[in-house]
């Protein structure tokens, strides 16, 4: 993008301002410090204390002063005279009469009258200092025209093609369906009068939604790459500042931008930053100057257009149901793509363009690798090749293996290794059986995934051992009997622990807590009770963010009936639990055994222990 040349007058106005802001800063130092500079310093003592060596007869002539009092003591001969010393005058009428009486020598300053070289700096100061201000914000500004005050400007970044940094759809893999619709944006931008021919309009808004880290930012770079058009990014948040107006400011100077490098994008990244709903009855939120921004946004969008210019915005959130209904309906932001977490095709796709960056080795196959990586958003995957790249250099090897993969998912998983948080002997034994029974139950129920390593080497803030299952492919459905299965899993710790120790620790507070939530969505969420029946008792408030659960609204009796379903479905995992590994006991005591000399059991060895897990009937 090129650089517009500054206009030489504006140039000659900022430095003749600079100019004389520096000579009005050296007078006023000129005028204030300079006359003190070279003064004596002289002692200081309080005003009764003088009074009291003029009563005394110890003083000999007195100098007064409109900021100070100078006198000087009686020497002890005349040849010798006394000390000079100061002191800070007060309102006092009779201090003449007392230097009379004991005939001092005195005398006092003359009137002083104004000065004109103060005057004139007390008026000349003040305007050289709003001068140095206003070249300040004409300095610091962002956006809009050099030499003004920027405070209303937009702060949006402008991509243009042909930069080093474009992006195309190549770089984006993992969400086919976004990138198809997006296509027809790129199509219209390239070739607007294959649609306006017979009477199509493309949609003026496109908003993307999905969890963060999916790839937002990076499709909407693409579109504009693949459409070679100008891409105007900017935040959200960007347009709300302290100042009232700004916001609105922004907006319209952002569009007036926009439209005279037509056709282009306009992408607003965290727009619920200033699109969320407005409250309604006469209730605001607290932030009128937002609800400003959003009505200028809203304003804009039915406005442009109408003069022939194409501007296309792109918006990218992860709280679609905050969003105000006037940013969502026919004629804003008419289309919705959603950018998902990616697949298991999707997931090797990124794993293939952040691999190509990096040095493999040949035994590293990125397939095992998007297996292993249910769950994973693309972000976490570019980490994930970053983090197995960086063990791999720190362990001095030139090319990465795959256990430097297996490694990062454990740290994505786990959290990092802590070889110096020691365990004594009963506390490693406790958790060796705790992680064995997980894996036994576990083994017998697939829709967890593999056991793929056992280990009481502590990870992560509070783990002092784990079981890794890692899934074999993706799965959208779990039954009723599968997440029963998943409890039981959870469980199998704390039975293990009571069936070889008789008595229960701490180390369970987790799986508890994770198997009554399972439990609870059960009974509240997914109709599983036989009980309460086929009906919701919860509403998710966000599906991209963890899924929060909002507050069951429910009469106290069905309160109590769906506590009662929860505590039944966790005793009977509990029992499942127990029944597997006491028909497991000898198997259980010898991998633990195993465990506790090697401190981490994998690979095929495991495999083949487990496959000796024998099933338990339960009678419940």
């Amino acid at each position: 993008m090129a650089v517009k040349k500054e206009d030489p007058k504006r140039s000659r106005a900022r430095l003749i301002g600079n100019v004389l802001l520096l000579i009005g800063s050296a007078l006023l130092i000129v005028n204030i410090f300079l006359p003190n500079l070279f003064a004596p310093a002289l002692p200081r003592v309080p005003y009764s204390l003088f009074v009291h060596e003029v009563e005394e007869g110890n003083v000999a002539r007195v100098y007064i002063g409109q900021d100070q009092i100078t006198y000087q003591l009686k020497g002890v001969s005349p040849e010798v005279p006394g000390d000079v010393i100061s002191t800070t005058p007060i309102f006092d009428l009779n201090l003449p009469e007392r230097l009379e009486k004991s005939n001092v020598e005195f005398a006092a300053a003359p009137v002083k009258k104004d000065n004109f070289f103060g005057t004139l700096l007390s008026w000349v100061i003040p305007p050289l200092i709003f001068v140095g201000i206003f070249q300040l914000f004409s300095r610091n500004g962002g956006g809009g025209a050099p030499g003004g005050l920027q405070i209303g400007k937009s702060k949006a970044k402008v991509y243009v093609e042909g930069e080093s940094t474009k992006t195309l759809f190549a770089d984006v893999a993992g969400v086919d369906e976004a990138k198809q619709e997006l296509q027809e944006i790129v199509q219209f931008l390239k070739t607007p009068e294959k649609y306006t021919k017979i009477g199509a309009k493309i949609p003026k808004g496109v908003l993307l939604v999905g969890p963060p880290g999916t790839g937002k930012t990076l499709l909407a770079k693409a579109v504009a790459g693949e459409a070679g058009v100008p891409f105007f990014s900017i935040s959200g948040s960007e347009f709300v500042e302290l100042f009232v107006g700004v916001g609105s400011s922004r907006v319209r100077d952002l569009f007036e931008q926009a439209k005279k490098q037509s056709p282009c994008i306009i992408f607003i990244d965290e727009l619920d930053a200033i699109g969320k709903a407005r409250s309604s009855g006469g209730m605001y939120g607290g932030n009128d100057e937002r609800e400003q921004t959003l009505n200028q946004l809203l304003t804009e969008m039915d406005g442009f257009g109408v003069d022939g210019t194409t501007v296309i915005v792109l918006a990218a959130t992860n709280r679609p149901e905050t969003l105000d209904q006037a940013l969502l309906r026919p004629g804003r932001f008419d289309r919705q793509v959603l950018v998902d977490r990616p697949d298991k095709s999707g997931r090797l796709e990124i794993l293939k363009i952040h691999a190509a960056k990096v040095t493999l080795d040949q035994s590293v196959d990125l397939e095992t690798i998007a297996t292993r990586t249910s769950g994973f958003a693309g972000a976490d995957l570019a980490n994930l090749v970053n983090e197995a790249a960086l063990l791999a250099a720190r362990a001095g090897r030139e090319t990465v293996l795959l256990e430097d993969f297996a490694e990062a998912v454990e740290r994505v998983v786990a959290g990092l290794e802590k070889k110096s948080r020691v365990l004594n002997e009963n506390e490693k034994r406790i958790v060796a059986y705790h992680e064995v029974g997980h894996a036994l139950v576990g083994a017998l129920n697939s829709s967890s995934g593999k056991v793929e390593k056992i280990s009481i080497v502590p990870r992560g803030m509070a783990a002092l051992g784990y079981t890794l299952q890692l899934p074999t492919e993706d799965r959208f459905l779990l039954s009723k009997e599968e997440i029963e299965a998943q409890i039981a899993t959870l469980l199998g710790g704390r039975s293990a622990e009571e069936i070889i120790f008789g008595s229960i620790t701490t180390g369970a507070s987790n799986d508890l807590q994770r198997a009554t939530e399972l439990a609870d969505k059960m009974v509240t969420s997914y109709g599983m009770s036989d009980v309460l029946g086929p009906l919701a008792y919860q509403k998710q408030q966000n599906q991209f963010l963890g899924g929060m659960e909002m507050a069951r609204n429910v009469s106290p009796a069905t309160s109590e009936a769906i506590d009662k379903e929860i505590k039944t479905i966790v005793e009977n995992a509990h029992a499942k639990a127990l029944a597997i590994l006491n028909a497991n006991r000898d198997l259980l005591e010898s991998i633990s055994e195993k465990l506790l000399e090697t401190e981490v059991i994998e690979g095929e060895f495991l495999t083949g222990l487990l496959s000796q897990v024998k099933p338990a009937e339960v009678n419940v």
